[in-house]
């Protein structure tokens, strides 16, 4: 009986290590980043591979960014919206494929800056001119201000004219 309840804690403070050298080991593994391009956009991420694995399970193997995700999800949406039949909606990679149509299109048919530093200067120059062009409101609008019967500060006002009173009166006394 007295060895049952000996082996019965051993297997308890056992299970208890085991379960702390798990979560410590769980602890110490590192997530690691990697980085990775969008298949649409090109765009550039650091994310963990679990994240990545997920992301990929659920766009068929492809990495694609949070952003082309959503333009993804509404392809799908609007291709059920489009068809008669409300219950047929377009697989993930048609829609995959359809935004990485549309992607590609329009990186094509813009072409890159020669120089964006000096394209980037040039349009904030030009902002920075209409705002300094645009004529000031001096008026209000061709509207008169709103009047008011009493000052919201009648109060403070009331507390302000004792003091000057007062004031006034020592002033009197003083040069007396």
């Amino acid at each position: 009986m007295a060895n049952d309840n000996i082996l019965k804690r051993e297997a308890k403070s056992l299970s208890v290590i085991e379960c702390a050298t798990t979560a410590a080991a769980a602890a110490t593994e590192v997530e690691t980043v990697s980085a990775v391009k969008c298949c649409c956009c090109g765009l550039v991420e650091e994310c963990t591979e679990a994240y990545i694995t997920r992301v990929k399970e659920r766009y068929v193997g492809r990495w694609i960014c949070g952003l082309c995700g959503e333009a993804v999800k509404d392809e799908r949406l609007r291709s059920r919206n489009k068809s008669e039949d409300e219950s047929i909606m377009m697989t993930m990679d048609e829609a995959i494929r359809s935004h990485m149509k549309f992607c590609q299109q329009f990186r094509s048919s813009i072409s890159p800056p020669n120089n964006p530093t000096e394209e980037f200067i040039i349009a904030v120059k030009n902002i920075l001119f209409r705002t300094l062009d645009s004529p000031r409101k001096d008026s209000f609008n061709g509207c008169r201000p709103l009047g008011r019967s009493q000052s919201c500060f009648s109060t403070i006002q009331a507390t302000t004219t004792k003091t000057t009173t007062t004031t006034s009166q020592d002033q009197t006394l003083l040069s007396e």
